[in-house]
């Protein structure tokens, strides 16, 4: 290899919009990871990516045949990740797919059945996982120190999609159903499962405020888990920032809330604990970078330091919550997981 890291990572990105530029940048200087090309069917976006000193293709299956790259990253519309995520595991290709991994539990399962066969890493643009504060709740949970969990809120929302061009694929129900599920909502209900497990019940509703999104720019939503708890979540497309959740328990709660989105450096996430009798507790953490963090254990797992930190069954689940929660908003009605 060129730098003389045989146990660097080269990545090719696939999509090199909003989160394709987001991921150059923020892997530029690396040394575990980095991105030697992109792929893009648009010249204009080759050509910005070549001015960044990356090379370029329109054509994935290049890409793929490529030895220099160890591993594709998918940035890519919502209904190409199944395709794409086949097709790399075929060649051999470690995959990296941005959220979601599918638009049905079947293609979800397609896809970890071609990376599981081809033995090669599937890793999840689900990067909140990785946030130290939450890191906290997840410990918290796991070592009972709330007590019994009763319920939870979460709300992840923004403006950063409003000026998108009609007709841009983040507008389709098709490609992107639930209004702001596929692009926030979904990260909440990863949250969830990684802290409660398996969904059992889905009621969900979605509104058309001031956007004319076929979507929509609300979601709401309501969960019941196999272990007992109940959970809420929301994504408002057309509002300012806010990131919280919020977890009950018998004997404490938990609340966490994000001064900034994943994507921009700087603020930090609050964490107030809470029980009776007792003053609340606040611990505040700096902003870290969960993107790259991420990145970084799916690189790990590629070089077989470390277990990617996401179950087959998690990443499949959580398609299936989404699928749900796309059927209940349009049909009204509650929807039971197996």
């Amino acid at each position: 290899m060129p730098d003389g890291r045989s146990d660097r990572v080269n990545i090719a990105i696939a999509g090199y919009g909003w989160w394709g530029q987001h991921m150059v940048r923020r892997l530029s200087e690396n040394p575990n990871i980095r991105p030697v090309l992109v792929i893009d069917p648009a010249e204009d976006r080759r050509k910005l990516a070549g001015e960044h000193g990356v090379r370029t293709t329109a054509d994935l299956d290049a890409a793929l045949a490529d030895p220099e790259i160890t591993a594709v990253v998918l940035t890519t519309p919502n209904t190409m990740h199944e395709a794409q995520v086949v097709a790399a595991a075929a060649a051999g290709k470690h995959v990296f797919c941005e959220k979601p991994l599918g638009l049905t539990g079947a293609s979800a399962r397609r896809s970890v059945a071609a990376c599981e066969a081809a033995g090669v890493v599937l890793g999840i643009g689900h990067e909140r996982r990785f946030e130290p504060a939450l890191m906290k709740v997840r410990a918290l949970v796991e070592e009972g120190a709330l007590g019994t969990v009763m319920h939870a809120e979460a709300a992840f929302s923004h403006d950063k999609l409003i000026n998108v061009p009609a007709g841009d694929w983040r507008t389709s129900k098709a490609v992107s159903p639930a209004a702001g599920m596929t692009a926030m909502g979904i990260h909440l209900t990863d949250l969830y499962i990684s802290l409660f497990g398996r969904v059992r019940t889905v009621q969900a509703l979605t509104a058309s405020r001031i956007l004319g999104w076929e979507t929509g720019d609300v979601v709401t939503v309501q969960l019941g888990f196999e272990a007992g708890m109940t959970a809420s979540l929301s994504a408002v497309l057309a509002t300012p920032h806010f990131i919280r959740l919020h977890v009950f328990g018998s004997d404490q709660w938990v609340e966490v809330r994000n001064d900034t989105h994943p994507d921009t450096p700087g603020g930090i996430a609050e964490l107030v604990l809470s029980r009776t009798g007792a003053a609340p507790e606040t611990e505040r953490y700096d902003w870290t970078d969960t993107v790259v963090a991420n990145l970084e254990a799916f690189a790990a797992g590629i070089r077989g330091e470390a277990a990617y930190p996401y179950t087959s069954e998690e990443l499949v689940h959580n398609i299936e919550v989404l699928e749900a929660i796309a059927q209940s908003a349009e049909g009204g009605e509650t929807i039971h997981l197996g």
